[in-house]
């Protein structure tokens, strides 16, 4: 694992990160992933550190995964909810996060349905911040997840490889996240949608946007699908939802004029028959459960470079 030092106080998007720092990050969650097949999955790296998850919008694996990775090391782990807090009452969003680092928490992990939240309360509180999405802007952590998945498929040889991303891009947080990922690695990345749903600046993406179904499979190394977003939409952006599933929906069948080892992911939650077909999520082919393991170790791996990045020669190996 290289040696870098780490220079940022929060974790905001992946467009923030260099080659060789999401690169660290990859490696460490790889040691740490090793730490999740024990009999005894904990180690004592966080301990005394405090994390509080501050979730205002609805989450399974991402919160859930975040609670276990701070509790596999070690950490003080707090979970809140909007429904459960002040803002449920009327609070700020800024007010809520003072109260809440008045309390001395060295991270908070937030999410929140403001593109932009994160970074608001990254500027004002003096502890850590992770951006575990916010609106339509940016998901770090599931592009660094996405992409620990597809560099173990792809044995490490990233450089000349491609990416399709297919579905909802105007709304998905995630695939913006791992466009300004994979651009740092030389893989090129194809977007397909409706062109309702593709955000109006994609063509000053660092992507390929293809017209057709077939155009986009072609040659693709791995391909990942997006739930279609219908809570952030407004009316009008799509005519039908079976003329959706028509369309846009992928099967095993599209894969056949895809690379021979071509493999899917989704961020979750899948929706069957609308985005993915159940023959090609239940396949040798999906990634999908990988992906929610791999979301442990890359956050016990955020987790931990931050809640140590104050401490002078501190190193994973320490408690791993």
């Amino acid at each position: 694992m290289s040696d870098i030092r780490w220079r940022h106080k929060d974790l905001l998007d992946t467009e923030e990160l260099s080659a060789s720092e999401i690169t660290y990050l990859l490696d460490m969650a790889e040691r740490f992933d090793e730490i999740n097949a024990r009999p005894v999955k904990k180690v004592p790296t966080l301990r005394g550190k405090g994390i509080v998850l501050f979730f205002a919008e609805a989450s399974t694996r991402t919160r859930t995964s975040f609670e276990v990775a701070g509790k596999r090391l070690s950490a003080d782990t707090y979970a809140l909810a909007a429904s459960g807090s002040s803002i449920s009452k009327g609070e700020s969003l800024r007010d809520t996060a003072l109260t809440l680092e008045a309390m001395a928490p060295d991270i908070i992990v937030i999410r929140h349905s403001a593109g932009g939240a994160a970074a608001f309360l990254a500027e004002r509180l003096h502890c850590s911040v992770v951006n575990a999405g916010d609106g339509c802007h940016a998901h770090p952590t599931q592009a660094l997840l996405d992409a620990f998945t597809l560099r173990r498929h792809w044995q490490g040889d990233m450089r000349g490889k491609s990416l399709l991303i297919v579905g909802d891009i105007a709304h998905s947080r995630v695939a913006r996240s791992n466009v300004f990922l994979w651009q740092k690695f030389g893989v090129t990345v194809r977007v397909f949608g409706p062109r309702t749903l593709l955000p109006p600046g994609i063509r000053g993406w660092p992507v390929e946007v293809c017209e057709d179904l077939d155009e986009a499979v072609a040659g693709a190394d791995a391909v990942m699908v997006l739930r279609l977003q219908l809570e952030r939409q407004q009316a009008g952006l799509l005519p039908d939802l079976s003329e959706y599933a028509g369309r846009f929906c992928i099967g095993m069948k599209h894969l056949e004029k895809a690379a021979p080892d071509t493999v899917v992911l989704h961020p979750g939650p899948i929706n069957r028959g609308l985005e993915i077909a159940s023959d090609l999520a239940d396949s040798g082919r999906s990634r999908i459960l990988d992906q929610v393991a791999a979301g442990v170790a890359v956050r016990m791996a955020v987790l931990f470079t931050l809640g140590m990045r104050d401490e002078p020669e501190q190193s994973a190996a320490g408690g791993v």
